[in-house]
């Protein structure tokens, strides 16, 4: 994060402008084509796991003499959820292994709420006059957007240094029995890069709900996404819950995308063994089973969780100098003006960058006019709604290094611009 100079000490507002004017005007002339908007991996990413391209090879039988060619086998290869069962902290028996995608096991899971009865639950969500699910902002828009497709009411929670503001999660939660659910991405968290604290996840396990049938949806995407030599510790959500009586209450989603194959990857769930069972049920009526030779590959490839571990360290060489440079160029270039402040996360997939109250739809429609695509103020809060106009997401993991540098450069350059145009604006 950055501090702000005091004023006595910036030189005069006009010049600042002026320059910022000009800086714009060399950055647009420049003809760029660069794009920061979602967090994919790159190529060189993707290339990590080519191996897998060859594998089963002839090989067609699981662990225990499954043939995976075939139908069934609606829990996934057992070896697969042994490999990530310990990764996402949910014993092997309570983890299923699924498709390719863990957005469509949450799109599930809240259609089968919402069209059955979940465990705990009086009826089915769609017979209730309301349902509402907290939504921690600035947060990750494709949870806010599943709700939005299906009516589903979004309250807002701020963000903290420790995860979501429990105090307003737990007032929320326990005086409104609409209230079924929170989004939660529990470690290097979409976009802030947070990491749930022990404290955080002791509450949420224990807190008082209004609804018998509320649900977090722990959406741990990043369970093995570190940036630094020291990877963060994250407590053990399904288990505190089981502890403090409400052993239903977690839903465990994680997946493969961001460590293999993006668009061929493995999603997980992972839950009680009423949640369980409940899903499998479901499952049973739109699904024969999944694509086994795709986890038997999987399974191959990554070994077990050390496997995962010594995959990511490659994964983590190429993406670090990326994040390192966003870091060096946004100091450099907006340290000290009082424009910008921003996180330094220690894992994950993105930076929040924060601009002026007013000044992020403005930056972001400056960047794009210069030709620097970024994704959407208003992405990381409901509706596409930022009320303070101030969150800009940054994804530097696709671009090769250089066009971060100059993504990064041309973004600090729009920052200026609009901050100091603010001010002029204010000043008159």
């Amino acid at each position: 994060m950055t501090t702000e100079l005091s004023p006595d000490a910036a030189p005069a507002l006009a010049g600042l402008l002026e320059q910022a004017r000009k800086d714009y005007e060399q950055l647009a002339a420049r003809g760029l084509s660069l794009d920061l908007t979602r967090g994919k991996p790159a190529p060189e990413q993707l290339d990590l796991s080519a191996d897998l391209l060859g594998l089963p090879g002839g090989r067609h039988t699981a662990a225990d003499g499954t043939d995976v060619r075939n139908y069934g086998g609606l829990q996934g290869l057992p070896e697969l959820r042994e490999i990530f069962a310990e990764l996402l902290q949910v014993p092997v028996a309570q983890l299923l292994a699924l498709g390719n995608s863990s957005l469509e096991l949450m799109h599930d899971c809240l259609v089968h709420a919402l069209l059955g009865v979940l465990p705990g639950a009086e009826s089915r969500w769609v017979d209730q006059d309301r349902v509402a699910f907290l939504c921690p902002v600035p947060g990750y828009d494709r949870h806010f957007a599943l709700c939005e497709r299906f009516g589903i009411d979004m309250i807002p929670v701020p963000m903290t240094a420790d995860g979501p503001d429990m105090d307003e999660v737990e007032r929320l939660a326990a005086e409104n029995p609409a209230v079924k659910g929170i989004w939660c991405v529990p470690k290097y968290s979409n976009p802030d890069g947070v990491v749930y604290s022990d404290e955080t996840v002791a509450r949420l396990a224990r807190m008082e709900t209004a609804a018998p049938d509320f649900r977090i949806f722990w959406d741990n995407a990043y369970a093995v996404h570190h940036l630094t030599d020291e990877p963060a510790e994250l407590a053990d959500l399904l288990g505190a819950c089981a502890e403090a009586g409400n052993p239903d209450r977690a839903f465990v989603f994680g997946s493969t995308s961001k460590i293999t194959a993006a668009g061929a990857g493995v999603a997980f769930f992972g839950s009680s063994p009423a949640n369980v069972k409940w899903l499998l049920a479901n499952n049973q009526k739109r699904s024969i089973g999944p694509d086994k030779i795709n986890q038997l590959r999987h399974a191959l490839f990554l070994r077990d969780a050390d496997g995962v571990r010594a995959h990511m360290e490659r994964q983590r060489a190429l993406l670090q100098p990326k994040f390192e440079a966003v870091a060096r160029i946004l100091d450099a270039e907006l340290g000290g003006t009082g424009l910008a402040t921003w996180t330094s996360p220690q894992g994950g997939y993105f930076v929040t960058l924060q601009v002026p109250d007013g000044c992020a739809k403005d930056v972001v429609r400056r960047a794009a006019e210069a030709g620097i695509v970024l994704t959407p103020a208003g992405a990381t809060h409901p509706y596409g709604d930022d009320p303070r106009d101030a969150v800009i997401r940054i994804a530097p993991s696709f671009p090769g290094l250089a066009e971060v540098e100059q993504a990064m450069h041309g973004l600090t350059v729009c920052v200026r611009l609009a901050g100091y145009e603010q001010r002029a604006g204010q000043a008159a």
